[in-house]
């Protein structure tokens, strides 16, 4: 299996600095999403922090392998946002951190891995799925069943989240793996972007496969909205080798 993608992240409508940062490296089999928090300075910092270091890997043995990677730099990063990062840019004490949503692929399968509300979803055979599941206290509440959905929206920190890379001195990543089929398409996206879309507007742009403007279409269908947060998608294609080679 041979992979495509595109990508493309804009500040929004009412931000005049972009804290997202986006990673696609087909050839090596990862892409990430990274959405900084804690003012423009400390989540842009954390945010291409992430992006960079990931980007550095060498990904070239199994799945398994890489994921373990892609595992310990995040922990890597988790402990330097902590305590390194804020005393070198000399800024005051205070929240420091991003979500990040990472995919690796190889040898017919994939892993996703997350923390935070940055999002990954497969669209495969005609249906939507969503493959991740957010680290928030909206999704909290619903899981633990104190609440449901309507009552939780309303909740004062609803979309607070419960998990992020430099939020808490101990990282907890979530993951899923599944095997890949010929003609899965992947979004990974900020919340910014799946705030301002409907399901059925991300089935629209990804039900067209391999597109060098998927990606990007996506942001400026979201861009229609409000749009008041940072837009990040990245599109990943499954392309099969025989097609490839015609």
């Amino acid at each position: 299996m041979n992979w495509s993608s595109s990508y493309f992240s804009h500040p929004g409508k009412r931000r005049q600095h972009n804290e997202d940062a986006i990673l696609a490296r087909p050839d090596a089999g990862l892409w990430a999403v990274a959405d900084g928090m804690g003012g423009h300075h400390n989540g842009a910092l954390a945010s291409r922090l992430i992006v960079d270091t990931l980007n550095a890997l060498e990904m070239n043995d199994t799945l398994e392998q890489n994921q373990r990677r892609v595992r310990q730099a995040l922990n890597q990063i988790n402990r330097r946002l902590s305590t390194d990062v804020t005393r070198v840019a000399g800024q005051p004490p205070g929240p420091v951190g991003s979500t990040v949503v990472a995919l690796i692929a190889g040898a017919g399968r994939a892993t996703c891995i997350w923390a935070g509300d940055s999002r990954c979803y497969l669209w495969r055979q005609n249906h939507l799925h969503l493959l991740t599941r957010d680290h928030s206290l909206f999704q909290h509440l619903i899981t633990a069943g104190r609440m449901g959905a309507e009552r939780a929206a309303k909740h004062p920190g609803a979309y607070a989240l419960t998990r992020a890379i430099g939020a808490h001195e101990q990282l907890r990543l979530d993951s899923t793996s599944f095997a890949i089929q010929a003609g899965d398409v992947l979004l990974l996206c900020s919340d910014g972007l799946y705030r301002q879309l409907t399901p059925a507007q991300l089935i629209e742009e990804l039900k067209r496969g391999r597109s060098a403007n998927a990606a990007a279409r996506l942001v400026k269908n979201a861009m229609r909205g409000p749009a008041p947060d940072n837009l990040s998608a990245v599109v990943v294609s499954a392309v099969p080798e025989l097609s490839n080679a015609r």
